[in-house]
């Protein structure tokens, strides 16, 4: 059934991390409603707008990485593609910023 996906480590830890976020939030939900609050992002935002929006950011750094890690490797001169773990670690970094300071 699975066949089609790269099931590597990263990848696996990539979705057992988004779901474990949607856990966590809807605990988090359920015991302590949100309110709607202005950060840096143009628009006021809940958790769960600011989770979406984290989640959406953390894909399209994980597939920008993909799409220029062939190309890394040649502007950089490296022998092997960069590891994808560096993708997973900016992209939970950026999707924390946005969940604290959205």
């Amino acid at each position: 059934m699975f066949e089609w996906m790269a099931w590597t480590p990263p990848v696996a830890i990539f979705f057992t991390s988004i779901v474990l976020m949607l856990i966590g939030m809807t605990v988090w939900e359920l015991k302590s409603p949100t309110t709607m609050r202005k950060g840096w992002l143009p628009m006021e935002t809940t958790r769960g707008d600011r989770l979406f929006i984290g989640l959406l950011s953390a894909a399209y750094v994980n597939l920008a990485f993909v799409a220029v890690s062939e190309k890394l490797m040649t502007w950089l001169s490296l022998e092997n593609e960069p590891s994808i773990w560096i993708s997973f670690v900016i992209s939970m970094a950026l999707l924390a910023l946005i969940m604290r300071k959205g």
